[in-house]
């Protein structure tokens, strides 16, 4: 491929482009050109919507990225050295993405041969989780009992520079008869139940192809789902075509985990191959790599999850960053890990939040890593000490057998009123709900109930229904009148009072900003609620 130099203006050519690109002269007054506009002005909308041209047509050389990126000619030497070691590889759409002006762009960290990988080319490892060592027949890793890794393909639309397999970044096609070894593995290992079809990216296939290798797969008995993990959507979202649609959807169950590590990632084009996918009944779930420099920081984090939630895709793993050799410079700290989940936690929903994990060196496995919320338990008192997302700090009391009481419904006694953080009466009335004050009441009662907070220990009186039964349930969102003239009775006589007491008294929310305790309003004293 011969990319077109970055220009100020759109060349001439563009006036023989389709509708979708302004002709010459037509810009706005002041816009800047977008990446397609600015490095491949001649590119047809048939071809820029071709997969296969985007794939023939990939920045494979140091000559094309730095006529495309003048501002790296200083590291030429440096990159070409790189790429005797490593291959490179950026389709003309995610091109497209980068800022040339930038050399920190984290799109062109991704993709382009930059200083750190040429200085810590010597440091790490080939194969720095033992893939090689757990595998039975080339091309199979089989570490957990019931699932095994096949990689189907050494080719990627895209070669991102901290990628764990590096050591086979060429682009010969995996044979035939190594593919059919591994299925054999497979159909002979009744214990396999899961397979994760990866490379390379095995969405680089053409449709036929990648169609009979999974054929091959769900016809062995035992085995129950089938993953691919792939890239495509993010750096060549139009390989995702009708075609390649309509084949999938035949051989479920069937998930693919794509790789969006960035929130600039989230394009109009990705957006609309993962909807494509959804749409085939295929789930997505995303696996991102913590990489310094990219997306080390809980903001763009937050940005990243937040938006794949948007397009219906959900955050599974946030990956340290494997020593692999020649990514030494894309690490952090475990510690920064820990901090971005601990930024996520109750600042996004719980569907949003990944799981940070660490792959053991030399094969060990995923081990997932959080931050601790629980501060103490103890088993013999059953009794556990939990900190929440803004450190406020809780008591919780596990169930106790031995204070079951018969199963005859009876009214709730004032001594049982005595809530804690979560409405759940404490034993002994003294403990406090977030290490200040004191709960209301005095006695040794385990009811749920709520107590009238007003410091004397008094709980509302028990409510009974016509029959003279307790009512069981506590909440006033529900019980508001034990019959329907009752209901209709208090909303006609003290609706209108009763309204303007509680907007006048209402306590406000506790803080959500991770202030100190004590510098917070008290909490509402409400029941635990799902789903929140």
């Amino acid at each position: 491929m011969q990319p077109t130099a970055p220009a100020a203006a759109p060349s001439a050519v563009e006036s023989q482009r389709s509708s979708s690109l302004p002709p010459v002269g037509q810009l706005d007054a002041g816009r800047p050109l977008s990446g397609r506009e600015r490095f491949f002005p001649e590119a047809t909308d048939a071809q820029w919507n071709d997969w296969r041209w985007q794939f023939r047509n990939r920045v494979t050389t140091v000559d094309e990225l730095v006529k495309l990126v003048p501002k790296l000619a200083p590291q030429a030497e440096m990159q070409r050295e790189i790429l005797r070691d490593f291959r490179m590889g950026i389709p003309p759409y995610y091109m497209a993405l980068i800022d040339p002006d930038d050399l920190e762009d984290p799109i062109l960290k991704h993709a382009a041969p930059l200083h750190g990988e040429y200085a810590f080319r010597d440091v790490g490892e080939e194969d720095p989780l033992g893939e090689e060592q757990y595998s039975p027949v080339p091309g199979i890793t089989h570490r957990y009992p019931d699932r095994v890794l096949m990689v189907i393909s050494n080719s990627c639309a895209i070669y991102c520079r901290y990628c764990t397999r590096k050591r086979i970044m060429y682009e010969d096609a995996v044979p035939d008869v190594e593919i059919d070894r591994m299925v054999d593995y497979i159909a002979r290992t009744p214990a396999v139940r899961d397979v994760i079809v990866s490379g390379g990216d095995p969405l680089t296939y053409g449709t036929k192809k990648l169609e009979s290798i999974l054929a091959k797969l769900r016809a062995v008995p035992h085995l129950e789902i089938i993953r691919i993990g792939t890239r495509v959507p993010v750096s060549l979202p139009q390989r995702v075509d009708d075609e390649l649609v309509e084949m999938l959807q035949k051989y479920h169950p069937l998930w693919i985990n794509v790789h969006f590590n960035h929130p600039r990632e989230l394009t109009p084009e990705a957006a609309a191959a993962c909807d494509k996918l959804s749409r085939a009944g295929i789930p997505l779930n995303n696996q991102s790599v913590l990489l310094k420099g990219i997306n080390d920081d809980v903001g763009i984090m937050r940005q990243l999850v937040t938006g794949l939630m948007k397009i219906r895709v959900r955050p599974y793993y946030l990956y340290q960053c494997d020593p692999v050799r020649g990514a030494e410079h894309f690490r952090t700290p475990i510690s920064k890990g820990i901090e971005i989940i601990e930024g996520l936690r109750g600042h996004v929903s719980g569907l949003a939040i990944p799981t940070y994990v660490i792959d053991g060196p030399g094969g060990g496995g995923k081990i997932p890593v959080q931050p601790q919320y629980l501060l103490n338990y103890d088993p013999l008192r059953k009794k556990a000490l939990l900190r929440n997302f803004q450190n406020r700090v809780f008591e919780y009391s596990e169930p106790d057998a031995a204070q079951a009481h018969s199963g005859e419904l009876r009214p709730m006694r004032p001594s049982q009123a005595v809530p804690n953080a979560n409405g759940a009466g404490h034993t002994d009335g003294k403990k406090t709900s977030n290490g200040s004050a004191p709960a209301n009441g005095n006695g040794n009662g385990n009811g749920n109930g709520h107590a009238t907070p007003n410091g004397n220990g008094t709980a509302k009186k028990t409510r009974v229904r016509a029959d003279g039964q307790p009512v069981v349930g506590k909440s006033g969102w529900v019980h508001r009148g034990h019959s329907r003239e009752e209901r209709l009775q208090n909303a006609a006589g003290d609706g209108t009072r009763n309204a303007a007491e509680k907007r006048s008294t209402a306590t406000p929310p506790p803080a959500l900003d991770g202030a100190p305790a004590t510098a917070r309003p008290a909490a509402p004293r409400t029941r635990n609620a799902p789903g929140t």
